[in-house]
């Protein structure tokens, strides 16, 4: 069955300095930066696709290579089907952030190099 993967939804990169990092990429890259978020957190637009830079967020083995988020409509209905092809979940996904028109759920897995992936959903306000 089809686990519902349309797209990459957000790429997330580890760096140490937010203040720093937020400067090269807005002032430098000039990306347009959306949002940050206390707890060591700043997105950007790059041509449609949200990139996240991230301070240490749980485990250093974590921050070794960028994660890459898939993005499907329905999280619960993709989440069943990846369970039926025997994934587990490193983290079920969960609500992680209110946007100005929809709510952000993510979840987390691994592939076989033990690489986490992130498996993430907008649901729009009704």
């Amino acid at each position: 069955m089809d686990t519902g993967i349309e797209k990459i939804g957000q790429i997330a990169i580890a760096i140490t300095d937010l203040k720093r990092s937020v400067a090269f990429y807005r002032d430098i890259l000039g990306l347009e930066l959306l949002f940050e978020v206390p707890t060591g957190l700043a997105f950007f637009n790059c041509g449609g696709t949200r990139l996240m830079l991230t301070t240490l967020q749980g485990k250093e083995e974590d921050h070794k290579t960028s994660v890459i988020y898939y993005q499907v409509t329905d999280i619960k209905s993709s989440t069943a089907q990846l369970k039926t092809k025997g994934i587990e979940f490193e983290r079920e996904p969960q609500f992680a952030a209110k946007m100005a028109d929809h709510d952000l759920w993510i979840g987390f897995l691994r592939d076989p190099d033990n690489n986490l992936i992130g498996l993430m959903a907008e649901i729009p306000f009704i």
